[in-house]
């Protein structure tokens, strides 16, 4: 499991209709890395857009803000236009980057047990460190949470 602490695995995956994506891309900006369970549905959509309400917020603090899931670009590029989001999204679509970073769980619902991401964000530095993580996410309050520890972070 990845701790605080460790360097972020390395990835090169699509986001954002099809652009090819690596950590390195950042050009020494913080990272925020949500990872939520699926396009358009009522509580990934919520923190989307909350994240997108606060870009202005994360850019001051040199942070880039993106979402993952397994869905595909194509259903990104939907949901993106759907809910005017600002936001990157990357396409996990072979769950390596969910793998790597310990969100792809077991889940149980009524009962069933089933795999699924679970929702978590991490917060990787200017240095590709993992500076903090959250794991099993509320929404409501998430984003303001994560901000305020992005800040304390600079002081």
């Amino acid at each position: 499991m990845i701790s605080i602490g460790d360097k972020a695995p390395k990835f090169n995956v699509s986001i954002n209709g099809c652009a090819a994506f690596a950590l390195s891309d950042t050009n020494g900006k913080n990272i925020i890395l949500y990872f939520y369970p699926k396009d358009d549905t009522p509580g990934c959509t919520k923190e989307a857009i909350e994240f997108s309400e606060q870009l202005d917020a994360f850019d001051a603090q040199k942070t880039v803000v993106i979402g993952v899931s397994r869905d595909t670009t194509k259903k990104h590029d939907k949901f993106i236009g759907k809910y005017d989001l600002k936001i990157q999204l990357i396409s996990d679509e072979d769950g390596s980057l969910c793998e790597a970073f310990g969100t792809w769980v077991e889940k149980k619902m009524y009962g069933k047990s089933y795999m699924g991401i679970e929702r978590a964000t991490f917060l990787i530095n200017s240095k590709g460190k993992i500076a903090h993580i959250w794991r099993k996410v509320k929404v409501p309050g998430h984003v303001e949470d994560v901000l305020a520890t992005l800040k304390a972070l600079k002081t």
